[in-house]
């Protein structure tokens, strides 16, 4: 694994949260990292525990539901062993709309998720409404200026 690798990677039901990740990939390479962007349905618990840097985008469906390609690495995430995540440097966008009540949870249980395994939390979360563009680009630009801090 090379020293600047980024790994992007998103759950998304309508495709908002993937196009988000291909936006920050592209912003990486001015960084100088490599970005990598997956689908978490191409993707294992083991593979998130062996990066050192992890961006989450993430968003909420229906009643506070994770997209249903996100399911299936959420379990297996939450059923992995304690400090499974210990060395993961990690930053969270959740996208969701405030019209529910369940505003963001996806990302929220992906923040703490990560955290109670072990990762470090690079930024804090970023929870987005419906109208997310401009505090997206602006979290995104920060959140890679941390992971690029990172040793």
């Amino acid at each position: 694994m090379d020293d600047t690798d980024l790994l992007l990677i998103f759950g998304t039901e309508t495709g908002n949260a993937e196009e988000l990740a291909d936006d920050a990939a592209h912003s990486a390479k001015r960084f100088d990292l490599n970005p990598k962007v997956m689908d978490m349905e191409d993707i294992s618990p083991e593979d998130i525990s062996e990066t050192k840097r992890l961006i989450v985008i993430c968003s909420t469906w229906g009643e506070g539901e994770q997209p249903v390609n996100a399911q299936d690495l959420y379990d297996a995430v939450s059923e992995s062993e304690e400090g499974s995540m210990e060395g993961v440097n990690f930053a969270v966008l959740a996208l969701g709309d405030t019209a529910f009540e369940f505003f963001c949870e996806s990302g929220k249980e992906w923040d703490s998720i990560l955290e109670e395994k072990g990762g470090k939390r690079t930024n804090e979360r970023l929870d987005c409404d419906v109208d997310y563009d401009d505090h997206a680009e602006e979290w995104i630009e920060a959140t890679l200026v941390l992971m690029k801090e990172i040793a």
